[in-house]
């Protein structure tokens, strides 16, 4: 029995017969709780906006802001000044606004995790029996299993008959678990293999069965799950480095501030030696000061960001991929390792008949003589002997709904089949003990001449009939005592025995489960002295889809591993098929990983492409192995079983089809169309997506930079501030997020999966910046010269840099190509972007009004001055085109 139920082991003492008294259940709800989840305290809306203002970024923006109010008040409440202060307010607001929407969109897997909980069920108590809330089940309760009802709690079986619980969304098992209350566990074991255990949630699919109570709520494989999932969310790559950046920019701000008033104070020094200085003066450094910080944060950049985001998300949905948290889109693209779960992700969770077995020889599903005698029987006999369904909906045991899928392939339909020509009379249902079912049909319109008629018993003139079982080989063969082979009966001999082994163990090693199959006949149904007649073997087979993908993804220097609850040699079985693994040594089995240090799991990870038999704390340790050792893990899945993982991963993406409401809720990313093929081309848009973002964040803060270079310099050279905090602003947020926007939408790469995955520990800047700070350098230096030749100084070296962004723009497409390029693609933005900004920027320099808020007078440009700043903007284009041909041969974005 599993350690979470030994510390109630004392506290049962409870009569299977009776059950406990409405007392002492009460007294143990009391003690123990109620059988419900707990839930981990939620932040409130106001907790998750207050939170967005711990960003540095946003702190430097609120004290600028509260500098610039107070410098308004001295200077007489200015509008222009007050205009400043708004817009780094809203500016403020909107980021915080965006990220408590994003933050209110997280999981909400416990809620999910509720709904699966069975909402009443039967207990046993004063040895009467009665229906209760699930939740007001108590330790040691008796509790009544029956087909078709939901267990409430973990159970210890005390009976069973021909039990069998659906415990696919908890151990990842393609078919229904068989429970047996003799069971007895020992040793180390998975969750799959407490056969004497009935968990919670779980679905009973057949038989009946009774049993107390051991684990309620929490203390329940399910209450495990749950508590997993409510750990902290972890920042995806993205996150951690924009968070990075946040801290380096505010460093540089406050240290750029603080050189500038130190210069700004050194050329004061003389007017206080002299007698000159005015306070007019400090307030002129305190708002070049200010003018600075606003130049030094990219006060876009969150907003942007979040755009190409959720541009990226619509491309997602193209490929199926439902994007649920945003900052996913991005990690995607970053993957190193695609860790998936087997049962309905790599596989198609539909136990399928691949080989069939008959005459001495194993036939490929798909090859089989339906006119041989032998095939004939096995496949309309094994379909017949069955309580499944596949006419409309679906419903029965996996294993004989894929028997009847595979008379369907032959044209042959049960429904049919037994109201024209063998209808049922009889039946020895299944049990845990026989291992085998058993049908008798009546023969009725069938020609003299069929197969089946030389196998009916027929005492008097009525139609004759015969006996169909199929069950467990060994139980088979222990009840034959003759064999049909090559349209002829005779008795069964040890060769035979030997061959049928044979071919059953050939089978077993490719991890096929085998069903095997007789007839018989007699006046009443009895499973003696049968005619052996073949038997099949089947899987639940690799997506057809999915070895390509992994394919794929391999040629993208990514790692495929599979994770899964089920058996060893059935997932290496799957794994070989796929391309995932080629040998035994690289499965690993969850029972070994429970032995293991996390450094010594973290080397096994580097070589193990297969585990095996894990529980879900197997999964997220697996997963935590990985990124540890610096990889980039996105964890598939669709169980209850998965979802720890699935949060516990950079990216977890679950199936939308198959998947539990718990998995989607722990996921970041859903298929909507359950294909393993669509991650790779998931993977894809998120390469592409994180280009585009690296190029939008590189071109803002360049900008950024250009305008720190120009505010520093000019205080350098004591001449006046050439931009006020207005037009930084307005660069920063309105020139600049434009063409930022225009990036973010911008075609990736057609070649852009023939690449290995970007190194994880590479920040934003790697292998661009020195490249850009040429470009910053250039700009800054022509906004200077037009500062130092000009009368309308301050106005065109705002017209100037505006321009110069819009120049940048187009380069900033492909730096490894020519601008000629941008106009050949797809992307209509550009001209719009360009256009759009064009328009704006003349409206602030010429429309009265406009012109007063952001130049401080009413006065434009001369027509030959908006040639001279165009031609000063057009530099960073022109630079991009020279330098080309060097960038080719480089590693740039």
């Amino acid at each position: 029995m599993s350690e979470i139920y030994l510390c109630h082991l004392l506290s049962f003492e409870v009569d299977p017969e009776i059950g406990l008294t409405e007392n002492e259940a009460q007294k143990r709800l009391n003690a123990y709780g109620p059988n419900k989840l707990i839930e981990a305290k939620k932040e409130t809306v106001m907790q998750m906006f207050l939170g967005e203002f711990k960003d540095p970024l946003v702190l430097i923006l609120l004290v600028a802001a509260v500098i610039d109010a107070v410098i308004a008040i001295i200077n007489g409440n200015e509008i222009a000044d007050w205009a400043e202060v708004g817009v780094i307010l809203a500016i403020v607001i909107l980021n915080a606004v965006i990220g408590t929407a994003q933050e209110a969109k997280a999981a909400q897997s416990l809620e999910a995790l509720k709904k699966m909980s069975s909402p009443s069920c039967t207990v046993r108590r004063d040895g009467k029996l009665k229906t209760v809330k699930a939740t007001e089940v108590a330790l040691g309760d008796v509790v009544i299993l029956e087909e078709g009802t939901i267990t409430p709690a973990d159970v210890r079986l005390t009976t069973s008959v021909n039990l069998k619980s659906d415990e696919a969304s908890l151990t990842g098992e393609s078919v229904p678990s068989e429970k047996d209350c003799n069971a007895l566990l020992k040793g180390d074991h998975a969750v799959g293999d407490e056969s004497n255990i009935a968990h919670s949630s779980c679905p009973i699919s057949y038989g009946r069965g009774e049993g107390i109570v051991v684990g309620t709520g929490m203390n329940t494989q399910i209450g495990k799950i749950a508590s997993m999932l409510q750990e902290n969310n972890e920042e995806t790559p993205l996150q951690k480095k924009l968070a990075e950046l946040g801290k380096i920019l505010g460093f540089i701000c406050i240290g750029i501030v603080v050189a500038m008033f130190i210069v700004g104070l050194l050329w004061l020094i003389p007017s206080f030696m002299n007698g000159t200085f005015k306070p007019e003066d400090i307030i002129n450094l305190f708002t070049a000061a200010i003018a600075l910080a606003v130049a030094a944060v990219p006060e876009g950049l969150p907003a942007v960001v979040t755009i190409v985001l959720a541009m990226g998300m619509s491309k997602m949905v193209k490929v199926n991929a439902i994007v649920r948290k945003l900052p996913s889109v991005e990690t995607l693209g970053a993957v190193t390792y695609v860790c998936s779960d087997k049962t309905g992700t790599l596989t198609q969770n539909r136990m399928t008949i691949k080989k069939v077995y008959a005459n001495n020889q194993i036939i490929d599903a798909d090859k089989v003589d339906i006119h041989s005698e032998e095939f004939e029987l096995v496949t309309k006999g094994m379909m017949l002997d069955s309580n499944a369904s596949i006419n409309g909906d679906r419903y029965g045991d996996p294993t004989e709904i894929a028997l009847l899928d595979f008379a369907h392939l032959f044209n042959i339909e049960k429904e049919e089949t037994e109201k024209s020509s063998l209808p049922r009379i009889d039946e020895m249902p299944f049990d845990s003990v026989r291992k085998m079912m058993s049908t008798m049909h009546v023969i009725k319109d069938i020609p003299e001449n069929a197969t089946l008629k030389k196998y009916e018993f027929k005492n008097s003139e009525a139609d004759g009939t015969i006996i169909f079982t199929k069950g467990a080989l060994d139980s088979i063969l222990s009840r034959a005592n003759r064999i049909l082979i090559n349209g002829e009966v005779r008795d069964i001999t040890d060769g035979d025995i030997a061959n049928i082994n044979n071919a059953a163990k050939e089978l077993a090693q490719q991890a096929f489960r085998v069903l095997a199959f007789a007839i018989h006949n007699g006046e009443k149904i009895n499973e003696d002295n049968l005619i052996y007649v073949g038997m099949v073997a089947m899987i639940d087979p690799p997506r057809l889809e999915a070895k390509p993908a992994v394919e794929k993804l391999h040629r993208a220097g990514i790692t495929t591993v599979m994770i899964t609850g089920d058996h060893a040699d059935t997932a290496l079985a799957i794994g070989r098929e796929l391309g995932i693994a080629t040998s035994p040594e690289q499965t690993m089995t969850g029972a070994e990983i429970d032995k293991c240090t996390p450094e010594q799991l973290q080397e096994l990870v580097k070589t193990k492409r297969i585990f095996a038999r894990v529980s879900p704390e197997n999964k997220v340790e697996i997963v935590k192995a990985i990124k540890a050792n610096g990889g980039i893990a996105a964890m598939t899945g669709d169980g209850v079983n998965d979802a720890p993982s699935l949060k516990a991963a950079d990216v977890g993406i679950a199936m939308g089809i198959t998947g539990t409401d718990v998995a989607k809720s722990a996921a970041d990313i859903v298929l909507a169309d359950d294909n393993f093929a669509s991650i790779e081309k998931a993977v894809e848009e998120g390469r592409g997506i994180y280009s585009n973002i690296k190029k939008t964040i590189f071109f803002l803060l360049s900008s950024n930079f250009a305008e720190i270079l120009v505010m520093f310099l000019a205080t350098c050279a004591n001449i006046i501030a050439p931009m006020t905090a207005m037009q930084l602003l307005w660069i920063n947020l309105i020139t600049d997020s434009l063409p930022a926007i225009a990036l973010g939408r911008d075609d990736k790469d057609p070649d852009i999966m023939n690449n290995a995955p970007r190194n994880p520990k590479d920040g934003i800047f790697a292998h661009v910046t020195k490249y850009g700070l040429t470009w910053n350098q250039m700009m800054a230096s022509e906004t200077i010269h037009a500062i130092s030749c000009f009368e309308d100084a301050r106005t065109m070296a705002f017209t100037t840099l505006g321009l110069a962004e819009l120049f940048h723009m187009i380069g900033m497409s492909n730096i490894k190509k020519s601008f000629i390029y941008v106009f050949k693609g797809t992307n209509w933005f550009f001209i719009v972007a360009f256009g759009f900004g064009l328009i704006l920027q003349i409206l602030v320099t010429e429309v009265p009004g406009l012109t007063d808020i952001f130049l401080g007078h009413s006065n434009g440009l001369e027509w030959y001055n908006w040639m001279i700043c165009a031609a000063l903007g057009i530099v960073p284009l022109i630079v991009h085109e020279i330098a080309v041909p060097f960038l080719r041969k480089r590693e740039v974005i």
